[in-house]
C-alpha cells in the first residue's frame, strides 16, 4: 500500500525546513487589500502583511484556495499513492475544507481523500498536520492517522483578545450594536476559538485585565503539552513582555513559545491581537 500524503493550508504556518522533510502539501490562501491580492506564506510576509494593514484603509479579506486548485493537487498526488490526509483551517473561519471536499468528490473510487476539520488555525493546525505527517512517514495507514487526529483536536484550544472590534464585526464575530458598544464603552472582547468558531467569552476594559485572563486560561489545565503565545507585530511589545514574564513566574514548569499569527488569523481579529494556543496532549 502507497505512503499516506498530507496536503494542509498557509494558515497552519509551518516552518518549511518541516514542510520538506515531511512532504506536506502546503495550499496558499489568498489575502487581499481591495483590488490587489497576495497568497499567504507566498508573496504575503507577515511583515508585509501587517505594515499594510497599518497603511490600508480596507480591511483585509481571506480567501480559501479553490476546488480547481485541490483538484490539481489531488489529481497529482494520485499519481503516486492512493491515500490523503487533507487537514486545514476550521470550516468557520474559511471556505477551504468545503472547497477541499468538493474536490475530493471527483477521485471516489480512485484515491481515498479524508478531507479533516481541524477546529482551529495557526499553531493549533500545526500541531495536527507534523503529528499526521510524521505518521504518515512511518507508514501508518489513513484510517489510523485520521483516528489519531479527530482523537487530538478537542485538545486544542486558542484564545484572544484584540481592541479590532472593526474586523470583528466585519467577520461577524460580533454584532454591530456589540462592536459599537464596545468602542464607546472600551471594551475589550476575550475570544475563544470553539469547535472551529471564535466566541466571544468575556468582556474586559483593560490589556492588564486581559493579560490576567490569559494567565488564568493556562492555570485551568492539569498537563499542557505545548504552549505558545501568539502575537502581531503590533501588540509584540510590553504586553507580549508583561504575558510572558507573568506566565513563566506562574508556571515554571512550561516552555512557553511565542509566535507572530498569520495574515488569515488576522482578518479575524485584527493586528492588535494577543493570546495563547495550548495543546494539552491525549493521556
Amino acid at each position: 500500500m502507497s505512503r499516506v500524503r498530507v496536503v494542509t493550508d498557509s494558515t497552519a504556518q509551518l516552518d518549511p525546513n518541516l514542510v520538506q522533510e515531511l512532504e506536506i502539501i502546503v495550499l496558499p490562501l489568498e489575502i487581499s487589500f481591495g483590488p490587489q491580492k497576495f497568497r499567504e506564506g507566498v508573496d504575503l510576509s507577515l511583515d508585509e502583511f501587517f505594515r499594510r494593514v497599518a497603511h490600508s484603509p480596507v480591511i483585509p479579506v481571506a480567501s480559501a484556495p479553490t476546488m480547481e486548485e485541490f483538484r490539481q493537487v489531488y489529481a497529482g498526488l494520485s499519481q503516486t499513492t492512493d491515500q490523503i490526509l487533507s487537514l486545514h483551517v476550521a470550516n468557520q473561519l474559511s471556505n477551504t475544507c468545503r472547497n477541499a471536499r468538493d474536490a475530493a468528490d471527483h477521485f471516489l473510487g480512485r484515491c481515498e481523500i479524508v478531507v479533516v476539520d481541524s477546529w482551529t488555525i495557526s499553531l493549533g493546525l500545526s500541531i495536527l498536520v507534523e503529528a499526521a505527517a510524521r505518521d504518515a512517514m512511518k507508514g501508518v495507514n489513513l484510517d489510523e492517522i485520521v483516528r489519531l487526529v479527530r482523537g487530538m483536536i478537542p485538545h486544542v484550544y486558542a484564545v484572544f483578545f484584540t481592541e479590532a472590534l472593526d474586523y470583528l464585526e466585519r467577520e461577524q464575530h460580533l454584532s454591530k450594536s456589540q462592536a459599537m458598544l464596545g468602542t464607546m464603552l472600551g471594551i475589550r472582547p476575550f475570544l475563544a476559538i470553539e469547535e472551529g468558531e471564535i466566541i466571544p467569552m468575556e468582556k474586559v476594559r483593560t490589556r492588564e485585565k486581559a493579560i490576567d485572563k490569559l494567565v488564568e486560561f493556562v492555570g485551568e489545565f492539569s498537563r499542557i503539552e505545548q504552549i505558545a503565545v501568539v502575537q502581531s507585530p503590533r501588540a509584540a511589545g510590553k504586553d507580549a513582555r508583561l504575558l510572558l514574564d507573568r506566565l513563566q513566574s506562574n508556571f515554571p514548569a512550561y516552555d512557553f513559545g511565542t509566535i507572530t499569527y498569520g495574515p488569515t488569523l488576522g482578518t479575524h481579529i485584527g493586528p492588535y491581537g494577543l493570546g495563547l494556543i495550548v495543546y494539552e496532549g491525549i493521556e
